[in-house]
């Protein structure tokens, strides 16, 4: 505990150097951040300092013992009450404090001799105070899920690794690397789980209050064509929006070409020349619409033609049915025999970089990058390499500009980039750099000085999230 003590002592120090003591206002962009930071690292410290308090409350308030429980002589009904009580945190967060402190704590066998945490790892990563509770706790939650099904050595590997790469990620990057790290500890598991997920699968229509509810509940498989064509359509809607004039007060801005635009358009022109203010939801609700709405009368649906399921897997996965494969969009993955079931149906795009029929490298013949290059570089950046989006909301962004530098189109000057994390780059100042070639290749994002003073490089792309193990 002195030790735990010692860590929360020092993060304070920190967070006094930093300016923690200013008010907020009085501080610089970069003091702010700063700050922020050395907040982190003690919430981080107090949380490590005080999960094997928790996990000890848990261990003496245990059901065994009946009326000596610890938790029910303080009036509570369980260790995780008296937590909450105390701490004002939820009922999940008093569980993973609960859970980190007895995974992360130090054994004693049946002899009495003692033993390392049942996740050394973790343990070390929670003092060091680099690991959230939140974080540990589902590294913890998935490698004990695995345990019957993946031998000692591979899950510390991916133990070790996954404590690398948690520190600093959003919780849905977090998400995304625990489900490829699932994926690949647990291929067998997976075609199981995805049986129970297309078997659970459901789409249920309640009219209420005067408006219509879909609750849908769709395994990777089945879901796959719904999600990719609307993120198609609703990134179309997004360009739009790149080039478009802003509503004021009501009233449409005259077009940049100097002609007013009437009132008398058509809605769906409107949206064309004018910048939606609708939200994500609200653009997906009315892209389902439009789907429906087209599909009346017809017997195909608008842009089958153009938009595309794509399925990432070896040929020799493709052509033996084992293993996994990943659809473009999705974290989760997908048995390989699925794959098959997906080609009877959709327009299904193997993965296959470099084949004779498509030119990979433009140099300055072309200022857009095409197709198949969009492809090949969706196969190394999986989606936007900066943020982790999905590959239909991005656009190749040439490394070296095209106009400034004179950069050619070819894949080693190519990077995928949502449009926001294009613009945040450009205005930042951020440097990328591509280390290797093929899908192989790694991306690197180098941030301003006023960032990151050493100007650390921060791996990007699909390589965030493959594990070594």
């Amino acid at each position: 505990m002195e030790n735990r003590l010692d860590g929360i002592a020092a993060a304070l120090d920190a967070l006094a150097a930093a300016g923690g003591a200013q008010a907020p206002a009085a501080l610089s962009p970069s003091a702010l951040v700063e700050v922020n930071r050395a907040f982190g690292v003690l919430m981080r410290q107090v949380d490590a300092a005080f999960a094997p308090v928790a996990a000890e409350i848990s261990r003496q308030s245990r059901p065994q013992l009946g009326g000596d429980s610890l938790a029910k002589k303080q009036g509570f009904r369980s260790p995780v009450a008296l937590i909450q009580a105390t701490t004002g945190a939820s009922v999940g967060e008093a569980i993973r404090l609960v859970q980190v402190g007895e995974s992360t704590a130090p054994r004693t066998g049946i002899s009495g001799e003692s033993r390392p945490a049942a996740h050394p790892h973790v343990a070390a990563a929670v003092a060091a105070g680099a690991l959230s509770m939140t974080a540990a706790s589902a590294i913890i939650t998935l490698l004990d899920k695995l345990s019957l099904r993946v031998d000692s050595a591979r899950r510390d590997a991916a133990e070790r690794d996954l404590c690398q790469r948690a520190p600093g990620l959003r919780a849905d990057e977090m998400t995304r690397l625990l489900a490829h790290a699932e994926a690949e500890l647990d291929p067998d598991g997976l075609a199981a789980a995805h049986e129970e997920h297309r078997s659970a699968r459901a789409l249920r229509m309640q009219e209420r209050d005067g408006m219509l509810h879909l609750t849908g509940v769709f395994d990777v498989a089945t879901a796959a064509p719904i999600k990719t064509v609307l993120d198609a359509m609703v990134t179309r809607v997004l360009q739009n929006n790149e080039h478009a004039p802003r509503r004021e007060h009501g009233h449409e801005h005259e077009h940049e070409h100097g002609d007013a635009r009437g009132g008398d358009r058509v809605e769906g022109a409107a949206r064309d020349d004018i910048r939606d203010e609708r939200t994500l939801p609200q653009m997906r609700a009315d892209a389902l619409h439009e789907l429906c709405a087209h599909a009346l009368g017809c017997e195909q649906v608008p842009t089958a033609a153009t938009t595309t399921v794509v399925v990432r897997m070896t040929l020799d996965q493709l052509e033996s049915g084992c293993g996994v494969a990943s659809i473009d969009g999705f974290d989760a993955s997908l048995p390989t025999q699925e794959v098959r079931r997906l080609a009877a149906d959709l327009q299904v795009i193997p993965c296959v970089l470099g084949g004779d029929s498509d030119i990979l490298d433009w140099g300055r013949a072309r200022r857009l990058f095409s197709p198949a290059q969009k492809l090949a570089l969706a196969e190394r950046d999986g989606g936007c390499a900066f943020c982790g989006a999905p590959p239909a909301w991005t656009h190749g962004h040439h490394i070296a500009w095209w106009n400034r530098d004179a950069g050619p189109t070819d894949l080693d000057n190519g990077v995928l980039l949502c449009t926001g994390c294009h613009h945040r780059i450009h205005s930042d100042g951020w440097e990328i750099r591509v280390d290797g070639v093929g899908v192989t290749a790694r991306v690197w994002f180098i941030p301003p000085p006023w960032i990151d003073a050493d100007r650390t490089p921060r791996i990007g792309g699909s390589a965030r999230y493959a594990l070594k193990c």
